[in-house]
């Protein structure tokens, strides 16, 4: 009967230094016989070659949950660089688009309800109505101030849908804007989501191989129990 002999160092024929491969993790017998060094014709390994080849195996693991970490943080930053933003400037798209008589109706309508217009159009009206009322020589309007009225009511029938129609601009863009902050929320619940099932398959990865080192950890002890 031929003597038995470390498959990765045929030299160490020692009975009492070699292990059969009954005894070691799979993963890490699989790299042994992945090693240039394996030789078919032994079941055994040395207890030094087992003892490189599992901390091989395990600074592996290590080197893999490290570049997956990694990659993770590369596709969120790849997220935030590449992708395109949803959320623009409303106001500047608003304004680009304004005609001519939008402006004018938009600053009508911002003038319209402003102190300063209240203020001119109060001192107008007093104006008017003490020139008429108490200065005889002038009176332009007396009472019950009839041209007062016409215009007022002139102004009031311009003015009005002057001021709607800016009111209904702001109403789309109110209406744009909550579209706007409902598709940023629905990407960045999506985003939030995609990561968390990123993470929690890094958390399962980490438990299996922290699980897989504790079985070889084990089993070394094992081994080196039965040796004693």
């Amino acid at each position: 009967m031929d003597p038995e002999y470390c498959c990765l160092n045929p030299s160490t024929t020692d009975p009492k230094d070699l292990i059969s491969f009954e005894y070691i993790n799979p993963e890490v017998l699989d790299l042994i016989k992945k090693d240039p060094r394996f030789k078919e014709g032994s079941q055994m390994i040395s207890l030094g070659e087992l003892n490189l080849a599992t901390m091989k195996y395990i600074q592996g693991m290590i080197q893999k949950e490290t570049s997956e970490l990694s990659s993770l943080e590369e596709e969120v930053r790849n997220s935030l660089e590449n992708q395109d933003l949803i959320s623009e400037d409303l106001n500047q798209t608003f304004q680009s688009r304004l005609t001519f008589g939008q402006r004018i109706a938009d600053k009508v309508a911002d003038f319209g309800g402003s102190w300063t217009f209240i203020l001119m159009f109060g001192l107008s009206m007093t104006v008017w109505i003490g020139i008429n009322a108490f200065f005889s020589l002038w009176k332009f309007d007396p009472y019950p101030f009839i041209l007062l009225n016409l215009i007022l009511s002139t102004l009031a029938a311009i003015q009005a849908p002057i001021i709607m129609m800016s009111q209904n601009r702001q109403e789309a863009k109110d209406r744009a804007r909550s579209e706007m902050d409902y598709k940023i929320n629905l990407k960045a619940e999506l985003e939030i989501r995609h990561l968390h099932e990123k993470i929690d398959h890094i958390l399962k990865n980490q438990w299996r191989r922290l699980t897989e080192i504790q079985q070889i950890q084990m089993q070394m002890m094992q081994i080196l129990g039965n040796r004693k």
